[in-house]
């Protein structure tokens, strides 16, 4: 169980994006791969940081304490690097465990990973530190991920 008590907004929008289906993406954006939606969940002292990118460059970061930015997928180099990132766990799919029922929120200093696919979610976590160490077989997918939240920041810099 987690230690966090979510805001309500929060668990309503992880809920949608753990639940999309090929049918609310935008066709004309959406790629035609097995992954529909990517999360990439970090446990902090004070919150989880949720980044959910879409198969059609929707993407979104919020934290679990009630903060966020939706719709930064908007802008154009975000959509990029969202698609990028969402390719990127196609090769790497397997290494994500199937899960069956909830997907828990992550503990303090860990990291999980979450793909949702019309077949399922699928679901790995380590502690962030070893995913940041590049040693583990998920580490791509969370420099790409990171490399998705730098470019929400240089886009939320550049319009402050």
């Amino acid at each position: 169980m987690s230690p966090y008590e979510p805001a309500e907004v929060y668990l309503g929008l992880r809920n949608q994006a753990l639940s999309v289906t090929r049918d609310l993406l935008d066709p004309e954006e959406a790629a035609d791969g097995r992954v529909l939606a990517l999360l990439l969940e970090t446990g902090y002292p004070e919150a989880v940081a949720t980044l959910v990118g879409l198969a059609d460059g929707t993407t979104s970061m919020y934290f679990s304490n009630g903060g966020g930015m939706i719709g930064a997928g908007q802008h154009p180099e975000v959509a990029a690097r969202t698609r990028g990132w969402l390719v990127l766990a196609e090769k790497v799919l397997d290494e994500l465990p199937e899960k069956t029922g909830e997907v828990p929120l992550p503990d303090e200093g860990t990291t999980q990973l979450v793909a949702v696919t019309e077949s399922g979610l699928r679901a790995a976590r380590a502690p962030e530190e070893e995913l940041g160490g590049g040693g583990h077989p998920l580490s791509a997918l969370f420099y790409a991920g990171h490399d998705v939240i730098t470019a929400i920041r240089l886009v939320d810099e550049g319009s402050g």
